[in-house]
């Protein structure tokens, strides 16, 4: 039993410890070697400069700022905080090659921790445990492994296309829902839709099917759905007998795609049927138990909390952080389906590792695996566990995180890109065309099959026979241009945060001019000290790019290094990113920790494979007078800036196109 003095001497004690606090913050800010770097003012002594550079994306602040102050520059966060924002792509590159000199932030890992359900997966693993976690994981995404996967981003993607069609063939009208984050009630009030979607400039027949919610902030039984047509008419009947106005049909792609990427990522990363795309095309009001349970966690993880905010500057609160009721049943159903899957998996993959020790087969085991076993994932990581010295292998705990961790990672990001290149292309009708007579020209097998109902096959090694097949349309050059660039303008992922490990000095391509009129040859930072890497901003760089750096031309990519060179890209000015002179995948050259990203093989395929299928038989136009948003949280998704109450989306028009005589493009798709 506390004594009366004891009780009264504890709210003097948390007074004075976060009074302590705020100086010790203070003192340092005020000591930091940042403190001369020239940068903004800051907006506000709380927020600092962080409302301005919330909507940057839409406003190309920072590169207004860096044609101001520099390619290193000083701009205020929570309390006035300094944070360094380097666009220098030395200095970038130096940051961005030293993974683990350099981790992420504690407030970034705990947010990415929210959403992976841990502090074990690869997202939020640090030093040892994530370089063990990478070279087991490296195995998982081979070259020879992601090819496997193929059959199942096509299965998909036909599916896709074939609800799409379903849509245009029946067109009726729709209402279009209300931010899918809000409560119940306003679901419901939503509902109604006082301005129901009406016919566009672009077409008088032209009508909206925009009202699918997200698949990871909408399943919620009790929200109402709109109608959606009676039947599916693909799912039992060939492409080619659907009859279609072949008018144009709103649709709001974004949650279409981000539904079949989950299903991919379910059934090539574990196994797992999320059955998304058909919950939603057969109106299905009850989804799958993980799906629910990671809508709850991806959710909460999204939500902004001033708590989180102090936890930064007081960590001790982070002692106190509690989940609700829902937060915790859907963690523990998460954990409980994890096991089960790993379960299903153990035994046979364990017997199948101790057959093959001793044959010669062994050092194969992981590449190209044909074995009844399965490619997905998950097979693959237990048996590569199995395969490493028992101090290498993951505990099940960090099994369990890999599980949510690539849940988030696998589908997001897939579905985001996949969203903006059907953006850009909407955008450059002639583009789409280039690129819809360059998938035409590629001559399907007539031995592939199209119907939806199945496409797919009994097991992986039924489709080794088209491999040479989707290798030709992963390799077709235009189509490489243009995902190329559309990941080069429209990155997932905006921005990443990392923090000093250590005092350290880092090189810039050129000396800089402090507040002090002083040339300071290299920049100085302290162990703490925040570093903002603005990947978009590095992107769209007129020194690298040209010019007409923010400009959607594909062409960019076709004409060799001469047209690179014309338009201003060289070795120096450009970032040593893993892909293509972009950060949108992270660094390429690490030297001490690599945090780029493991699955960038995995994105690429995954992405051609569906605008292969997509492009190939339907047209994307979007009204002009409609302008899109970028919105980031987490990841960057679009909006239209007119209906910012609808969350976010993306509403284009889709046309059947016409199929083209067989004698010119090979079997019809």
């Amino acid at each position: 039993m506390l004594s009366l003095a004891t009780l009264l001497a504890l709210p003097l004690v948390l007074v004075l410890y976060f009074l302590w606090t705020f100086l010790l913050l203070l003192f340092r800010q005020a000591r930091s070697p940042l403190r001369h770097l020239p940068g903004p003012p800051s907006a506000s002594l709380f927020m600092g400069n962080l409302p301005e550079l919330h909507h940057q994306e839409n406003t190309g602040l920072v590169a207004r700022w860096a044609d101001t102050y520099g390619l290193a520059f000083v701009y205020r966060g929570f309390m006035g905080g300094r944070r360094l924002m380097l666009v220098d792509p030395v200095s970038v590159n130096y940051v961005m090659s030293r993974g683990y000199d350099y981790p992420k932030p504690d407030f970034v890992r705990d947010s990415l921790a929210s959403m992976s359900a841990g502090y074990e997966g690869l997202l939020t693993a640090e030093g040892d445990m994530h370089r063990k976690q990478r070279k087991i994981l490296n195995q998982a995404f081979s070259a020879a492994q992601v090819k496997s996967f193929t059959p199942i981003f096509w299965e998909k993607a036909i599916r896709l296309r074939d609800i799409w069609l379903d849509v245009t063939a029946s067109p009726q009208s729709f209402s279009t829902p209300a931010d899918p984050l809000t409560t119940q009630d306003a679901n419901r009030a939503a509902d109604a839709d006082p301005e129901p979607a009406s016919s566009n400039t672009l077409s008088p027949s032209a009508l909206t099917t925009s009202y699918l919610p997200n698949p990871f902030s909408s399943f919620v039984p009790s929200k109402a759905s709109p109608r959606f047509p009676s039947t599916i008419k693909s799912r039992h009947a060939p492409l080619g007998t659907i009859e279609s106005s072949n008018s144009p049909c709103r649709l709001d792609v974004l949650p279409w795609l981000a539904r079949a990427t989950l299903d991919v990522i379910g059934a090539a990363g574990f196994g797992y049927a999320f059955n998304s795309l058909e919950a939603a095309a057969e109106r299905r009001e009850s989804e799958s138990e993980l799906a629910r349970a990671f809508a709850v966690i991806f959710g909460t993880a999204r939500k902004f909390r001033v708590m989180t905010v102090l936890q930064v500057w007081f960590p001790v609160l982070r002692n106190f952080r509690t989940e609700n009721a829902a937060m915790r049943q859907a963690t523990a159903t998460m954990r409980k389906i994890g096991m089960e899957l790993i379960e299903q998996r153990r035994e046979p993959v364990l017997a199948k590792t101790q057959e093959m020790a001793h044959e010669s087969e062994k050092r194969s085991c992981i590449e190209g695996d044909k074995t009844v076993l399965g490619r997905d994932l998950l097979s693959v990581l237990i048996r590569s566990n199995a395969a490493e010295i028992p101090t290498e292998r993951m505990s099940l705990n960090e099994t369990l995180c890999q599980i949510s961790t690539f849940l988030a990672a696998g589908h997001e990001t897939s579905s985001s890109s996949l969203t903006w290149t059907l953006y850009a292309l909407s955008r450059n009708p002639v583009v789409q065309t280039k690129l819809r007579a360059e998938l035409r020209s590629l001559p399907v097998p007539p031995s592939l099959s199209f119907d939806s109902s199945c496409a797919s096959p009994s097991s992986t090694d039924d489709m080794d026979p088209y491999s040479d097949f989707f290798d030709r349309i992963i390799h077709l050059p235009y189509l490489d241009a243009v995902v190329r660039e559309s990941l080069r303008l429209f990155a997932p992922i905006t921005t990443t945060m990392r923090v000093a490990g250590t005092d350290d000095v880092i090189p810039v391509s050129a000396p800089l001019i402090d507040r002090r009129g002083r040339t300071c040859p290299e920049i100085r930072v302290r162990r703490g000290d925040i570093i903002s890497i603005p990947i978009q901003a590095l992107n769209k760089s007129k020194e690298v790019w040209g010019d007409d750096a923010e400009v959607f031309r594909p062409e960019r990519w076709t004409h060799g290094r001469k047209e690179k060179d014309e338009g201003g890209c060289g070795r120096r000015s450009a970032v040593q990113g893993l892909w293509g002179n972009m950060m949108t995948f992270g660094g390429g050259n690490p030297v001490n920790g690599n945090r780029s990203c493991i699955g960038y093989r995995f994105a690429l395929s995954e992405i051609k494979i569906f605008l292969y299928v997509l492009v190939r038989d339907v047209e994307f136009s979007i009204d002009p007078a409609i302008e899109i948003e970028k919105k980031v949280n987490v990841l960057t998704r679009p909006s239209v800036k007119s209906e910012p109450h609808r969350g976010n989306q993306m509403p284009l028009y889709i046309r059947r196109v016409p199929l083209l005589d067989v004698g010119e493009t090979g079997a019809r798709i």
